[in-house]
């Protein structure tokens, strides 16, 4: 028996730690006793029933893990590796990272990088690495160090995280925020400018002023609206979220009149290669000492009344899930 977080049926209040029965594996398979996982946007909406974010029921919810095998029917991996996962419909197809063990399809994990410990990386989980997926598209792109690059929702895990990174890295970072009182947290992460999130949440004109020359989106609908109208020629902004809303309306106007690109970002579902290149690209980049201040330590038993705080806009940063030592 083990322990978990079970949605046991679609809608809200469907949620509880439970215990549960081992399973045999299945082909290719590996079981993974977990160390940590994470609480995501994701997550939050699967354990409160608040979208339905589970193909199944029921289901242990959780889109990240960290782990060692412990078990394998699969020539990828042995006992004893450490293995890590982001996505790849683990915690919304089949059961994921919020229990102390999992069975996972072997190619949907990658090695845990070297130079960075397992709770570092839930510290970034799918927010650091759809984060460093957005900056290398917008790096192959063309954007240059020194340029003004706008990130959305940048209080939250992907925000914090890409912020950190582009200032590290020599970039101008505006920094577009709900939670102003939190400025100091922002600007400590390297953000050079910080606006409110009203200034961009609103409908407005199909082409503004020119105010940056890329951007990172987490919110979709209308503020994904007014950065596209505000890039500068030839500027991008990778789209990796839609906290505001899935809806878009926008014209033509700035992609064929200053020539700018949407590039969509998904995390759940990239290839291996890219997946490994993000995550080497974290652990030679990130340090633990960040890591620290932006991240959050919570239980098994936690998780439902953290995920309402998520959704509320209560957390600022990311909430790691400690499963075992």
């Amino acid at each position: 028996m083990y322990k978990a977080i079970q949605v046991k049926q679609k809608g809200p209040k469907s949620c509880a730690l439970v215990n549960l029965k081992e399973r045999e594996l299945e082909e290719n398979e590996v079981r993974v006793a977990i160390s940590y996982s994470t609480l995501n946007y994701k997550d939050a909406l699967a354990i409160t029933g608040t979208a339905p974010i589970l193909k199944n029921y029921p289901m242990v919810p959780g889109i990240d893990l960290v782990g060692t095998v412990t078990e394998t029917r699969s020539e990828l991996y042995q006992v004893d590796d450490a293995v890590l996962l982001n996505g790849w419909g683990v915690g919304e197809r089949c059961d994921g990272g919020l229990a102390e063990q999992a069975c996972i399809q072997a190619d949907s994990l990658i090695p845990l990088p070297q130079g960075i410990s397992a709770k570092d990386s839930m510290s970034l989980g799918t927010a650091g690495y759809t984060a460093m997926l957005c900056i290398q598209a917008l790096e192959e792109h063309g954007i240059e160090v020194g340029q003004k690059i706008l990130v959305s929702g940048a209080s939250g895990g992907v925000g914090s995280i890409a912020t950190y990174i582009l200032a590290k890295r020599g970039y101008h970072v505006v920094a577009s925020t709900g939670k102003i009182a939190d400025s100091q947290f922002l600007f400590d992460l390297g953000a050079a400018e910080i606006i409110d999130r009203n200034e961009l949440s609103q409908a407005a004109k199909p082409l503004q002023k020119e105010r940056w020359h890329a951007a990172i989106d987490v919110a979709g609908s209308h503020t994904l609206v007014n950065i596209c109208a505000s890039l500068h020629y030839g500027g991008a902004v990778a789209a990796c979220g839609l906290a505001q809303g899935m809806d878009f309306p926008a014209t033509v106007a700035p992609f064929i009149l200053r020539g700018i690109s949407l590039l969509g970002i998904d995390s759940v579902y990239q290839k291996k290669d890219k997946r490994i290149k993000a995550w080497q690209a974290l652990a030679q980049e990130i340090e633990p000492e960040l890591l620290e201040k932006i991240t959050t330590e919570v239980s098994l038993n936690d998780c439902i009344e953290q995920s309402e705080q998520l959704l509320g806009g209560k957390i600022k940063g990311r909430v790691v899930v400690k499963l075992s030592s």
